[in-house]
């Protein structure tokens, strides 16, 4: 009941070192209904016994796993995702509950196309501020103040438990409120299509001086979480890009002069 939602999220490791973390999450995973694992830049074999012996039943999700050399090309088609973090940061983006921003994953139509992310980072230092970014929330699972970073397989059977409860539901929006103030109406526009946006928004800001290229990375992140809080369709970020296309024209028109 309610598991076909499930098969819409990816769950994405961003350079998983250990093959037992990797053959861990396979084995939680099959215990949760979910079947999308995509690997980016693995350092370590999925094929190693570890790996193989630590999936047990599983073994089909880990050979099945999807193998990707970044980030953005593990969330392409995806129209929304999430990026766990161990750390407290101290940009504006906010932290949420687990609990309360995972639902927003799981697709609201069975007949409608639809594809949703969950990152983890590697073991040895989580994702990076520069992976964060192609996010657009991010989540923190609350620990204990002497030892707050959990071991990579153990975040994601928090996670994949929260989504597995959410998704057998029958009722979600009646069951747990949360959902149906973080789902929102319509779907949001493609991940990648976000970031040619984002892409074409530094070239002409670098251009007209809004941005310099040592301030440009921080400044770009701000931008990011005012588009990400909009949730922009594929129409209007076209629009948007549209725009863009023009003031670039207008630049490169007038530069000669």
């Amino acid at each position: 009941m309610g598991l076909w939602q499930l098969d819409q999220i990816r769950i994405v490791l961003v350079e998983p070192a250990g093959p037992l973390n990797v053959g861990a999450t396979a084995r939680i995973m099959k215990n949760m209904g979910l079947r999308q694992l995509v690997l980016v830049n693995p350092q370590c074999d999925r094929a190693a016994e570890e790996a193989q012996r630590m999936a047990v039943h599983g073994a089909d999700v880990l050979a099945a796993a999807q193998v990707v050399t970044d980030l953005p090309a593990a969330l392409m088609g995806c129209e929304r995702a999430i990026a766990t973090t161990g750390r407290l940061h101290r940009q504006d983006q906010p932290l949420d509950l687990p609990e309360v921003a995972l639902p927003w994953l799981l697709p609201p139509d069975p007949a409608e196309s639809f594809a949703a992310a969950l990152i983890f980072g590697p073991e040895d230092r989580g994702l990076s501020n520069e992976e964060l970014v192609y996010a657009q929330r991010w989540v923190r699972i609350p620990a204990g103040d002497r030892y707050p970073s959990l071991n990579l397989a153990q975040a994601v059977a928090v996670c994949s438990y929260l989504l597995h409860r959410y998704a057998l539901a029958e009722a979600l929006e009646a069951a747990f409120p949360a959902r149906a103030a973080a789902t929102g109406a319509g779907h949001s526009a493609p991940l990648e299509q976000i970031e040619g946006f984002y892409q074409d928004l530094e070239i002409v800001l670098l251009k007209i001086g809004y941005l310099y290229p040592h301030t440009a990375a921080s400044r770009m992140a701000k931008l990011r979480r005012l588009l990400h809080r909009s949730g922009p369709d594929s129409q209007e970020l076209a629009m948007l890009r549209g725009v863009l296309r023009q003031v670039n024209w207008a630049i490169d028109r007038e530069s000669p002069q």
